[in-house]
């Protein structure tokens, strides 16, 4: 069997639970080669024989679980960087990478800056690749995530600039310490409790930062009354919001004294909350 016929018969398999189910083949097999997806499709080894099956075919059977492609490969993009994922993170997105541009679109390029609910590091991370001025602090209630988002401040070269610290914004005083900030970026929890989600998300990612309260806003509630103690005069915060949120949200974020501007992500849907 060459690499080609072990790709086809494997995107066949996963037809039946993925809707991306040829580039999860080829995403696998490329890892099962040790190189990139490009060059598995670039440098005429789908022409060649297939490696050992077992582990390209165990990855598929994972894969038809609904297992996470990211968690298979223990990585995954965002914003033109490669970042490590475990099970105790949220997977980086596309979407969020709305929130990413827009504080670039805002913030001064030497701002401090607060992440919270850091997960990965992606956010504060992809920020601070861009803005090589800028320096930060992820929190996170999660000790297992911020050790994920520390490996990827190494990985990155940005360990210096970037601090991460367990810290829980339900629990009084979590802010002690930590000063203030140019910029606050949070992509919370907003998921309602009963929602429907795909077997990918529901089974294999984690509750605590998907679900947030039979409307999904319990958090947004938490934090917004809370910026104020966190941005310097003049800063602004910028929220991840899903379907249907930005006038809920912005409702919030009037009560607390701020104006907020919607900023749609490439699909057109309004994805981050600008607040100031």
């Amino acid at each position: 069997m060459t690499v080609a016929d072990a790709i086809r018969a494997a995107a066949e398999r996963l037809s039946a639970t993925s809707d991306t189910a040829r580039l999860d083949a080829e995403l696998l097999m490329a890892h099962v080669l040790g190189v990139s997806r490009s060059q598995l499709l670039l440098l005429r080894m789908r022409d060649e024989a297939a490696p050992h099956a077992a582990g390209f075919d165990r990855l598929v059977e994972r894969r038809a679980a609904h297992e996470p492609v990211a968690h298979l490969l223990g990585v995954q993009e965002f914003f033109g960087l490669e970042f490590a994922v475990t099970p105790d993170t949220l997977i980086p997105r596309g979407d969020s990478e709305t929130i990413v541009q827009a504080a670039l679109d805002y913030a001064r390029h030497d701002a401090r800056v607060l992440d919270m609910g850091t997960g990965s590091g992606a956010l504060l991370l992809a920020f601070l690749h861009e803005r090589p001025d800028a320096k930060g602090v992820g929190i996170d209630a999660s000790a297992a995530a911020l050790a994920v988002a520390r490996a990827n401040g190494q990985r990155l070269g940005l360990a210096k600039r970037a601090q991460f610290v367990q810290a829980n914004w339900l629990e009084a005083g979590w802010e002690h310490d930590l000063g203030r900030f140019d910029l606050v970026l949070c992509n919370p929890p907003y998921v309602e409790s009963d929602a429907n989600l795909d077997p990918d998300v529901r089974e294999f990612e984690p509750a605590t930062a998907l679900f947030a309260g039979p409307e999904g806003l319990d958090d947004y509630r938490a934090i917004v009354p809370q910026l104020c103690k966190l941005l310097v005069p003049g800063g602004v915060a910028i929220f991840e919001i899903g379907a249907g949120q930005a006038e809920a949200v912005g409702a919030i974020a009037s009560e607390s004294g701020f104006a907020a501007e919607t900023r749609r992500d490439l699909a057109d849907r309004p994805r981050a909350l600008i607040l100031r």
